[in-house]
């Protein structure tokens, strides 16, 4: 543990404890060896003596102790410590006094460092923040100026090492991107003219010049430090307990200490007896054990996923993670690289594939849909330019969940499923593909022919899902606007449990909602996975939306409880071995502290145990539960093989 590693705070409580500790080490041999018996066989000297040990390391607790009484906030581990101290000094025990705050002030600096371990991997995350953007003016010249002043469309000189200050598209130069603070990815990315990159990431040795899309205020790297700086204001039900718990346990703690001091000697006599072990009574149900090892469990928890690039938005849904019943999740985009490719063009009598691709392409216009897009990019690949005159295109006026129809140099043009061509009486020849969406094209009633477009399934999909199951959870369902040939098929590759298809954006609200009602009934807990601004309210509505964070909208990232940064389907599963083993941290912790408490309790009203078995129940147990809640520094979870 190499003390540049430490804060100052730590280096300076190291000190004091150790200077403490061997002062106590040397006070101890000597009195135990019949060393100077006229110096430790009197009581005033042998009080002066180990007062110094004791004030050394104790001072910051006497002090928080009288603080906490002045501002009316007594009862706290401080104020426990500082009574148990006091009184054992009263009753003569001075080297045991001593070691109430040695160890005492041991456990909480065991605290404190736990603590800043868990934080690394979040401040990590929070250096991601760029200090500065080089703004190219119109001039030539290049201007340092601060990230907050970056407008849409400035264009931005990204240096080998420098961080990128916003969201935007590379215009030219190439080079490697380094994404691990916000993926936990650690290849690197290849970045080129026209690729879009992100806030955050970290340049690599090639010079680039980008086009800003976004303010610095709505770029990536901003929204990730909103969610991470707002994680912990949001406690799970185990921390809420113990918080509860402990405002209640210590004024009945302090409450019985003080009837062990007072009552029994009113009836037996030996009142010096009745305190020392009423100190003993207040050292062993010091609550610290449990209110420092559950919530630093749980940081540790969400460290740990920011790791891997998984923000998860607070503790409480890390535990609902933890027990997951049914997984919910978009299809495009989501379980589908949502890159639509024409896979095949159908033509009725007479019509030629470059005639239909372009009429399709007039009437889709300037639409960012990846249907669209699919179709231009078939347009260029047969050698035609896909940027057609949108002038030409009039009146065009979108049909949900069925297509669009638009007029197109005066001619009408419809372009859509099934059912837009059956609404509007064309006659037209059904093509068959399961995996494919069929788009049929008809020009003033006329059936012009079909294009098939496919979406392919990500590639770890399938075993993401498999790995999900394994994990516990019990049904996975996907939901779609596709016809139900193609959501069944996709389903049937990706091995999912339910599909639902040809849904609208509320009808996917209403499903959601359905199965929340059925599995809340039971207790049951359900997660929905999406990546679109139409899955914002589904993500919302979920027990814990999850969403796919590098190509995910705004919205469904803003709505979301967690955030895939990586859009990598593993993670999940990931998140679920990560929230199982921080659940599972804690309640070996509340209920091991709560085992050694309750046994050395009973033990000690009846003067069996005495102040160093008090110790070991406070200090040693509080020592032990953070160090089982460390491990969660060193976890990295390895999905199953499937």
């Amino acid at each position: 543990m190499a003390e540049h590693s430490l804060t100052k705070k730590q280096q300076k409580g190291l000190r004091r404890i150790l200077l403490a500790g061997i002062i106590y080490a040397v006070l101890m041999i000597l009195g135990h060896s019949g060393a100077l018996p006229s110096v430790f066989g009197n009581r005033a000297a042998s009080f002066v003596l180990y007062l110094i040990p004791y004030l050394i390391v104790g001072l910051p607790v006497l002090r928080g102790a009288v603080l906490g009484i002045k501002n009316r906030q007594l009862l706290d581990e401080q104020f426990l410590m500082a009574i148990a101290s006091v009184g054992a000094f009263a009753t003569g025990e001075t080297s045991e006094a001593v070691a109430v705050m040695l160890f005492y002030q041991v456990g909480e600096w065991f605290q404190d460092y736990a603590v800043a371990r868990s934080r690394r991997s979040i401040k990590d995350l929070l250096a991601i923040a760029p200090e500065y953007a080089n703004v190219e003016r119109a001039d030539g010249t290049v201007e340092t100026v601060d990230p907050d002043e970056v407008q849409v469309g400035d264009v931005l000189v990204i240096r080998p090492g420098e961080k990128i200050p916003v969201d935007g598209v590379v215009t030219e130069g190439s080079s490697m991107i380094n994404t691990a603070a916000l993926t936990g990815e650690s290849v690197p990315r290849s970045a080129s003219a026209g690729s879009e990159i992100i806030s955050g990431c970290i340049n690599g040795d090639g010079l680039l010049k980008m086009r800003a899309s976004k303010k610095y205020d709505d770029s990536t790297v901003s929204r990730i430090l909103e969610l991470v700086e707002n994680a912990s204001e949001k406690k799970s039900r185990t921390e809420n307990f113990i918080t509860r718990f402990a405002r209640y346990y210590t004024p009945l703690v302090v409450l019985g200490a003080a009837i062990v001091a007072f009552i029994p000697p009113l009836f037996v006599g030996n009142w010096m007896t009745w305190i020392y072990r009423a100190c003993t009574f207040l050292v062993i149900s010091c609550p610290c054990a449990l209110v420092l090892s559950v919530p630093l469990a749980f940081f540790g928890g969400i460290g740990a996923a920011s790791k891997t690039g998984i923000l998860v938005k607070g503790s409480n849904y890390l535990e609902l993670m933890a027990g997951l019943d049914t997984i919910v999740s978009d299809k495009t985009g989501t379980l589908t690289q949502g890159n639509f490719k024409v896979t095949n063009v159908s033509c009725a009598d007479g019509v030629q594939e470059t005639d239909l691709l372009e009429t399709a392409a007039a009437a889709e216009g300037m639409s960012t849909h990846p249907i669209a897009k699919s179709i231009r990019d078939a347009l260029r690949d047969r050698g035609r330019s896909p940027e057609l005159n949108t002038n030409l295109v009039t009146d065009a006026v979108g049909r949900t969940g069925r297509g669009l129809i638009a007029t197109v140099s005066g001619a009408k043009v419809f372009v859509g499923n099934e059912k837009l061509m059956a609404e509007n009486h064309i006659d037209f020849t059904p093509v068959k593909g399961d995996a494919a969406t069929v788009v049929y094209v008809a020009k003033d009633r006329r059936y012009l022919g079909a294009i098939l477009i496919r979406d392919e399934v990500k590639k770890e999909a399938r075993g993401a899902i498999a790995a999900m199951k394994q994990e516990g959870v019990g049904s996975v369902v996907m939901l779609t606007g596709d016809r139900k040939s193609v959501g069944d098929a996709v389903g049937r590759e990706l091995g999912v449990d339910r599909v639902y298809s040809e849904l609208l954006p509320q009808d996917k609200v209403a499903r959601v909602e359905e199965m929340l009602a059925e599995r809340r009934k039971s207790g049951r807990r359900l997660a929905f996975v999406g990546d679109g601004i139409n899955d914002a309210p589904v993500l919302t509505r979920a027990d814990v939306g999850i969403a796919m964070g590098s190509m995910g909208s705004d919205a469904a990232i803003e709505a979301a409880d967690i955030v895939v940064m990586d859009d990598n389907l593993n993670k999940i599963p990931m998140t679920m071995k990560i929230a199982k083993k921080t659940v599972g941290i804690s309640k070996e912790n509340i209920v091991f502290a709560l085992a050694v408490k309750a046994l050395i309790l009973v033990l000690g009203a009846a003067g069996i145990a005495g102040m160093w078995a008090a110790v070991f129940a406070d200090v040693g147990v509080a020592v032990l539960c953070i160090l089982n809640s460390m491990r969660l520094l060193i976890y990295r979870p390895q999905l199953p093989d499937v």
